[in-house]
């Protein structure tokens, strides 16, 4: 190494030594610490600017400007957390059925809720008969055909009964015709109810499931906060307390929330349940009186007033089943 080299080395070295020396500890410290970090992860973080792997979720700024990390819950508190809350509950379920526990109760909203429950069974009861009032219908206007298609075949054949088999083959073929623009309006008061009870009832029901299972908890947790507050107090204890309290409004408040969002639910289901109830019923008895009435017109008048697409008399109605 040459003279210089060595000369010029020896005056780096003690210029550092001078910075080091002219600084305070605190600044001192500081150096050393952000040096050290550096070199301990000099690939940590990219300097991209699309690189969104620096914009992670679980930095925070201190008070003191340097940024804190939070390390995200691990997947052995996730399960411990979800272990306890289940064992809240259960034991509050349990404790109520044994009547060592009370429960809180909304009678206003509980009334309505069974109510709802009723209504969805006599529905649904009201849509299994439709449908076989369907279902055997449409074998009865298979037969009618096949009877129309039976007597204009014989009437070829008969010379001295043609008038009387075509006659009843024309009957025959009406019938069907009517039977089949029947069909078609049952089957679409078939699918409006079928859609009132399995998905417009059915939103409101988890909702209401969802609701019932936060009132479980909140129940759980407040009774679990009443047991804390009658035990002896420590430094312990009244840690614990603060927790449960915490926990319990967290209960308190999801269980408002949802009591409020089945109330608005169950408003809203009877207004647009009344609606189409109101349309379905009145087709449903146009439909059947038109018919029975042998009221040709009114009966595609009245699928025409529902916008309710009829089908060619020729083509093969499938029921309800096959749809």
């Amino acid at each position: 190494m040459s003279h210089a080299a060595v000369k010029q080395e020896q005056v780096g070295e003690r210029n550092i030594h001078e910075i080091l020396s002219e600084s305070s500890p605190g600044e001192k410290k500081n150096f050393d610490r952000n040096n050290l970090k550096y070199i301990s992860h000099p690939t940590s973080l990219s300097l991209s600017a699309n690189d969104s792997s620096v914009l992670t979720p679980f930095e925070a700024p201190s008070q003191n400007g340097d940024p804190c990390a939070k390390t995200p819950p691990s997947k052995i508190d996730t399960i411990k957390s979800w272990s306890i809350s289940t064992y809240k509950c259960t034991k509050q379920l349990m404790y109520e059925k044994l009547g060592k526990s009370s429960r809180t109760v909304d009678t206003e909203l509980e009334n309505h809720i069974e109510s709802l429950r009723d209504t969805q069974r006599k529905y649904l009861n009201l849509l299994r008969l439709s449908r076989a009032l369907t279902s055997h219908f449409y074998q009865v206007v298979q037969i009618q055909h096949g009877l129309g298609e039976a007597f204009s075949d014989l009437a070829h054949k008969s010379p001295e009964l043609q008038e009387e088999f075509l006659y009843n083959s024309e009957t025959q073929k009406s019938l069907t015709k009517n039977g089949e623009t029947l069909i078609n309006a049952l089957n679409f008061f078939i699918s409006s109810v079928n859609t009132l009870c399995t998905k417009t009832i059915e939103d409101t029901l988890l909702t209401i499931r969802q609701y019932e299972s936060a009132r479980i908890e909140y129940d759980a947790y407040r009774t679990d906060l009443e047991a804390m507050s009658q035990a002896p107090k420590t430094d312990s204890s009244t840690t614990k307390i603060l927790e449960a309290q915490q926990s319990f409004q967290q209960q308190k408040d999801n269980f408002e929330k949802l009591r409020s969002d089945v109330s608005i639910k169950i408003k809203f289901l009877d207004e647009n349940r009344i609606k189409v109830m109101h349309k379905q019923l009145l087709l449903f008895h146009n439909a059947i009186s038109a018919y029975f009435s042998g009221n040709q017109q009114a009966l595609e008048a009245t699928l025409k007033q529902f916008n309710i697409r009829v089908k060619s008399p020729n083509s093969t109605i499938p029921s309800w089943l096959e749809q």
